[in-house]
């Protein structure tokens, strides 16, 4: 029985893929390959360049903004939890401040500029 419901739960979308692929109407044209904006032509190419600090920012605030998210339920919880999990959120912390000494490291030598 299990391995039927396997078989029906991957044939399913595949052969959803294969009918839309079968029945979706096919038409090409200049319109079809323009960059299409709120009814309105593009200027210029659409392909614009974007520097990495953006990047680097972004990631900078996602690797931060996840270890606080799972350090604040270890807070939350504490006192009811053993020895082990204080240990594990010792460990935790020191990777916090590994990442806060490369996050120093880079701001010094000036990857964080925006100029």
């Amino acid at each position: 029985m299990g391995i039927s419901n396997n078989i029906k739960s991957y044939s399913f979308p595949i052969l959803a893929f294969f009918i839309s692929g079968v029945l979706a109407p096919i038409n090409k044209g200049p319109e079809k390959f323009s960059s299409y904006e709120s009814g309105i032509e593009p200027m210029g190419n659409a392909w614009l360049q974007f520097r990495i600090r953006y990047y680097m920012f972004a990631l900078v605030f996602v690797v931060f903004d996840v270890e606080t998210v799972f350090l604040y339920p270890w807070a939350m919880s504490f006192d009811v939890l053993g020895v082990s999990v204080f240990v594990e959120a010792l460990i935790f912390v020191l990777i916090l401040l590994i990442l806060i000494v490369g996050l120093v490291y880079a701001w010094r030598k000036g990857a964080l500029e925006w100029s």
